[in-house]
């Protein structure tokens, strides 16, 4: 699309996770690409993690007072509605004094009540559902905006079939060119040029299962010869940070959080990784190798159906996250040993890779503004 003369004003809400963030900051850098002086404001939920990946990106944010329904009975139950009435509130606000000519909403808490108000204001609005299974927000929002764009096809049992725009997932664009980084991947993390390497993802928030069978398979994986680049999340990080200083010296590195995907992607042979829908569509751009647990704590098991997508094409394996324990290791492993076995997951994977994403989400919303 050329650049475009007018400056826009867009707001982008939504969050919780990086599966959220990362396709909200990819479209707002594809945003400026078309219009370079549009003006962008994220609106998240107050002390969630995109009040700081969001700044991080040099974008400006605003943080709602609202979090999600929990299943169960809580304390934090009981004031939903209260969160409800005054993140509506200051919804209203932020877009009377901002004025934006369009809304995009990404899933996530701050999503529903920004969109809501945007809505209720005759402002065009799309949202982003990166799921193979819809979240509750954007199936309650579906009816109110004018755009869907859906990372998979048969999304018609959630969305109305006349919104909906197949597009695939937006993901950071410095994924999309990992050619020539490898060497100064494994510098970055400290590690030999002379072994192969393992990258454990279990999502921004970690996962405890893949951690723990990591733990489990340390000695395995420094015995085989293989080095590991492990982003744990916060929870499991203390542990692991014990366990990387007895394994140092054989190529064990644990973060809590990995910033520079794009090196941790290009210097790894083989990944481990859940099943959300940003890591899947940024392991088919990366084109690697890949052995996936969905987590099965998600929604309608979305993530098991995301893995399976992959699967199907012969392009992933799979371990289920109630084997984890005993198979997942041994599986990267002989992943590992196998040329053969790595070259045809990584042939399928690609084919499967939509790089224009961010791109034709944008599309569709410049479409809104005009």
């Amino acid at each position: 699309m050329p650049k475009q003369d007018r400056q826009y004003r867009v707001i982008i809400s939504g969050g919780g996770t990086g599966g959220h963030i990362y396709p909200a900051v990819a479209i707002a850098n594809q945003l400026r690409v078309v219009n370079p002086e549009a003006e962008i404001l994220f609106v998240g939920a107050q002390g969630r993690m995109e009040m700081t990946r969001v700044p991080e990106a040099g974008y400006k944010i605003v943080g709602l007072w609202i979090s999600g329904l929990q299943r169960r009975l809580t304390l934090d139950n009981l004031s939903f509605p209260l969160k409800v009435i005054s993140s509506v509130r200051a919804s209203h606000k932020i877009i009377k004094e901002f004025k934006p000519d369009a809304v995009v909403g990404v899933g996530g808490y701050a999503s529903g009540p920004l969109l809501y108000a945007a809505t209720s204001r005759g402002i065009p609005a799309l949202i982003q559902e990166q799921n193979s299974y819809a979240g509750i927000t954007n199936k309650l929002l579906a009816k109110r905006v004018q755009k869907v764009c859906v990372a998979y096809p048969n999304m018609e049992a959630f969305f109305p079939a006349d919104k909906i725009v197949l597009t695939g997932n937006p993901v950071r664009a410095d994924i999309m060119n990992l050619d020539g980084k490898r060497e100064e991947a494994l510098q970055h993390f400290g590690l030999s040029t002379e072994k192969k390497t393992i990258l454990v993802i279990g999502g921004s928030l970690g996962a405890r299962t893949i951690n723990q069978s990591i733990a489990r398979g340390l000695q395995s994986i420094a015995d085989a010869g293989y080095q590991l680049i492990w982003q744990t999340g916060k929870a499991f990080f203390p542990k692991a940070q014990e366990l990387e200083a007895k394994y140092k010296n054989q190529g064990i590195r644990a973060l809590d959080f990995i910033k520079r995907m794009d090196l941790a992607y290009a210097a790894a042979d083989v990944v481990i990784s859940r099943a959300g829908a940003l890591s899947i569509s940024e392991l088919c751009l990366a084109g690697k190798p890949a052995v996936l647990v969905p987590s099965p704590n998600v929604a309608e098991d979305h993530q098991t159906k995301n893995a399976m997508a992959l699967v199907q094409q012969e392009a992933a394996l799979l371990v289920r996250d109630v084997e984890s324990m005993e198979k997942l290791v041994p599986t990267a492993l002989a992943l590992l040993k196998s040329e053969q076995e790595q070259q045809r997951l990584h042939q399928n994977i690609l084919k499967m890779a939509r790089p224009n994403a961010a791109a034709d989400i944008v599309n569709e919303l410049v479409k809104l503004i005009k």
